[in-house]
């Protein structure tokens, strides 16, 4: 099966359609040369949980937001450690890698999510998880830079809003009961 391509126009009619999602996202800026994105969640779980949930990312990022159609998404958490998805007849994809972990608290990840993996463009992907008496507050920010012809400009909305919708896919699964 070929890959999946999204081209902007297509992100952003996504990022439209997920505007609704119970997050504060927002486009920080966006240039030629990259773009910062970013917002906060509030999460009825406790820090604990949202990393647990966090640190799977299969169960929580969208199956229509994957390249493969039957696929597993896994991370690894040591040092350069994988976000990776593996598709059911072996093909893989390395979307993220490890750059800091701080267990319950603190997760960056560095390199290129979907489509920008094709441009010349990486990024840092950072979430941090805060207490907040009985709920937590999951803090998040993708900052990219690089090059894509036309510019990365016109990618900063649709990536906002493809994981905004993906944060409200992880409160949903942390906030569950066990």
């Amino acid at each position: 099966m070929p890959k999946r391509l999204f081209p902007a126009a297509a992100l952003f009619a996504c990022a439209v359609a997920f505007s609704a999602a119970p997050a504060m996202a927002e486009v920080k800026s966006a240039t030629s040369g990259g773009f910062a994105v970013g917002g906060s969640i509030a999460i009825a779980a406790p820090p604990e949980r949202v990393w647990t949930v966090l640190t799977k990312p299969d169960a929580w990022w969208s199956r229509d937001h994957r390249w493969f159609r039957n696929s597993t998404l896994s991370l690894d958490l040591s040092p350069g450690g994988c976000w990776c998805e593996t598709a059911a007849d072996g093909r893989v994809s390395r979307h993220l890698e490890a750059a800091l972990v701080e267990p319950g608290s603190k997760l960056v990840l560095r390199g290129a999510l979907g489509p920008l993996q094709g441009q010349g463009a990486t990024g840092g992907l950072t979430f941090d998880i805060k207490a907040e008496g009985e709920t937590s507050v999951l803090t998040w920010s993708y900052v990219v830079g690089g090059y894509a012809p036309g510019g990365l400009e016109n990618w900063a909305a649709p990536v906002d809003g493809v994981l905004s919708a993906q944060l409200a896919n992880l409160k949903t699964q942390a906030e569950r009961a066990d």
